[in-house]
């Protein structure tokens, strides 16, 4: 058996993505380099590691061993690394950290400075739906999560990093100009939605209703970023998350209309599972955050009060 340790940590990838491509595109290569180890390490067992039905790609029962068995390995590895930078008096290990979508506009500020002093740290941000950001913390996935709003299924600890404001937008060729009656207008225009679960989505819902309003949706969309291309175009309006819009409002590519019992005010929140012992890099982490997030939100986030 003569398999190397990058054999087994693109085998572990595809296992985990099901998808050779998929597991090019997270590891950086391309997918022929992909397809080459992945026949390498198979030319060394006799069993099938992978199959392929139609055009989807299977992990056989056999693979799914060797792929435990990788992972455990790698883990090893990583192990060695780790202790001799501890050794050497080096902070090191792996910083795990889920992200809400529109999170990505907020968490890299308070991350950058953290890992650039502490260089044997390896950070791993996954940036998806808060769906899957609160299955991740549930299952002790991660060590972190980053959410607007505050999960209530689960008990968590939280630190709050920075304010959240969600305001009404449409695109500047909007010729309403003077709009005295926001909510008849709401009422008669195309809202664009996020998808349900999201807590932009919730919170858009909850002003509705609030407010009293049936308003027709237009679009749902998966995600801010999607959204926001949507308002500039002309598709309908929204009510969206202000960390996004910075450039678009600098730009005049969208503008926020006034309205009653707007904005809506939630916070951008750290979060960790109730009786998580944390790894010495976490609590390095939320050390650094309780010291910093005051000046880190004063130096990359102080636009955010003129609104």
């Amino acid at each position: 058996m003569n398999y190397t340790l990058h054999q087994l940590q693109v085998f572990l990838k595809i296992t985990q993505t099901k998808s050779i491509t998929k597991a090019a595109e997270e590891l950086h290569l391309t997918q022929p380099a992909v397809s080459i180890q992945l026949k390498n390490l198979q030319d060394q067992f006799e069993i099938p590691l992978t199959e392929v039905v139609g055009r989807q790609l299977y992990i056989t029962e056999f693979g799914k061993e060797i792929a435990i068995a990788a992972q455990n390995i790698s883990n090893e590895v990583y192990g060695i690394n780790y202790k001799t930078l501890a050794f050497k008096g080096i902070l090191s290990g792996k910083l795990k950290i889920s992200v809400v979508s529109t999170g990505k506009y907020v968490m890299p500020y308070f991350l950058s400075d953290f890992t650039n002093k502490n260089k044997g740290i390896e950070l791993e941000m996954d940036v998806t739906n808060r769906g899957n950001v609160i299955k991740s913390l549930k299952k002790n996935e991660v060590d972190f999560a980053l959410v607007s709003t505050l999960p209530n299924d689960i008990e968590v600890h939280s630190e709050v990093i920075l304010t959240n404001k969600l305001f009404l937008v449409t695109n500047t060729k909007n010729k309403e100009e003077n709009i005295k009656k926001v909510n008849d207008y709401i009422a008669k225009s195309a809202l664009i939605y996020r998808e349900e679960g999201s807590a932009t989505r919730i919170a858009m819902e909850n002003y509705l209703k609030n407010e009293g309003l049936q308003a027709k949706m237009k679009l749902k969309l998966t995600s801010n970023e999607a959204v926001k291309q949507a308002v500039i175009a002309g598709l309908g309006l929204s009510i969206m998350p202000l960390i996004g819009l910075k450039n678009e409002l600098e730009n005049e590519s969208i503008k926020i209309i006034p309205a009653k019992n707007l904005p809506i005010i939630t916070n951008w929140t750290l979060i960790w599972l109730k009786g998580k012992k944390l790894s010495p890099t976490a609590t390095a982490f939320l050390d650094f955050i309780r010291q910093e997030k005051a000046n880190i939100s004063e130096e990359h986030f102080s636009w955010i009060n003129s609104y």
